[in-house]
């Protein structure tokens, strides 16, 4: 039996579905199709409703279905009445980006790190993308060894200053690295200590040495600890992105500074040394550096000793020649005090 609806009943049906949205309002909506200029969505009203392509990304190179998906449902906000063929126009962009804002402030309240994407490199500094809203990272808020700094890719940023009211959103990429090198530099400090023997990465040379990267931390390795050998210059023995065995020589946990050897990996050549020399003993060497007080000459392996520069200049005016560094000279052991590791040099008597 069919049940009779009179036009009483069928307007108290209808009024149900009957919702009656007005500009301003946010309404729920489940995407319909796309089109090439937006997409359609369903707000259960009897009306259609359509949210343009400029409406869904800040992004203009955004495809619709890249940003909401088909049969999912979102919030959207009614930012024109219905036209005259019924259809509303919305936007979800601006819903997004409200809850974008409201994101961001509990996110710098909390302190945490949160993901942006670089679009653009500008003077004093990048402008990047957080989640759909423009943020601005000054150039000294970035980390001088960040590597990834091209335009489309992800660097994690803390919040500096977000003001929704003035869109204005500063962002740190060098606090992100200090938060965690704070982390990071505990755990070391905790792991280590003076003697131990660690592997490490150059990642910067000085003049005055190279900085050896350990779990996470620069360390300092002086010129004086590269080798057993007079070194002139770090690049002479060590190469950035080289993986080395170094020993800690010292810790400095009140200025957090960590110092290392890599010359104490290896034999001290003064052992063999002292056990090889005495005074009095003639040695053949090879000039390694000349100063103006005299040259110094390789006797062994890593143990230079010195020749004055009357013996230097007495044997020169004798054979008259000019010595040079790595030139070979035949010299004798006047003093030797292996303790201080020092050793001076004279010409051998058939040569005075």
């Amino acid at each position: 039996m069919v049940e009779k609806y009179t036009d009483k009943d069928f307007e108290k049906l209808l009024s149900k579905y009957d919702y009656t949205f007005k500009k301003g309002d946010i309404v729920k909506g489940v995407v319909c199709a796309y089109e090439s200029d937006g997409a359609i969505v369903d707000i259960g009203s009897k009306s259609t409703a359509f949210v343009p392509s400029y409406e869904i990304s800040s992004d203009r190179k955004a495809k619709a279905e890249d940003v909401i998906e088909k049969g999912q449902e979102y919030e959207f906000l009614i930012i024109q009445d219905c036209d005259e063929n019924g259809k509303f126009t919305l936007s979800y962009k601006k819903v997004h980006l409200a809850h974008t804002w409201a994101e961001l402030v509990n996110i710098k309240e909390a302190d945490e790190t949160i993901a942006a994407v670089i679009t653009q490199h500008v003077k004093g500094g990048m402008i990047v993308d957080v989640s759909g809203v423009q943020g601005f990272i000054p150039q000294g808020q970035l980390y001088s060894r960040e590597t990834v700094c091209n335009v489309g890719d992800k660097i994690d940023v803390k919040i500096l200053t977000v003001d929704k009211v003035q869109n204005n959103l500063i962002l740190s990429n060098k606090k992100v690295y200090e938060t965690n090198m704070e982390e990071t530099r505990k755990n070391v400090f905790s792991q280590i200590e003076v003697g131990q023997v660690v592997k490490g990465e150059v990642v910067r040379i000085t003049d005055f040495g190279a900085f050896v990267n350990i779990g996470g931390v620069d360390c300092l390795l002086p010129l004086s600890q590269i080798s057993w050998k007079w070194v002139e210059h770090p690049t002479d023995l060590l190469s950035v992105g080289q993986e080395i065995n170094v020993e800690i020589i010292d810790i400095d946990n009140n200025k957090q500074r960590i110092s290392l050897s890599l010359k104490n990996t290896e034999p001290d050549p003064w052992i063999k040394a002292e056990e090889e020399l005495k005074e009095g003993d003639v040695k053949e060497g090879v000039i390694t550096r000349i100063k103006a007080f005299g040259a110094f000459v390789e006797v062994i392996p890593g143990v230079e000793a010195l020749l004055p520069q009357s013996a230097l200049s007495e044997f020169q005016n004798t054979k008259n020649i000019i010595l040079k560094v790595g030139d070979k000279i035949d010299t004798k052991i006047i003093k030797f005090n292996p303790k201080d590791k020092r050793i001076s040099l004279g010409l051998p008597d058939d040569q005075v």
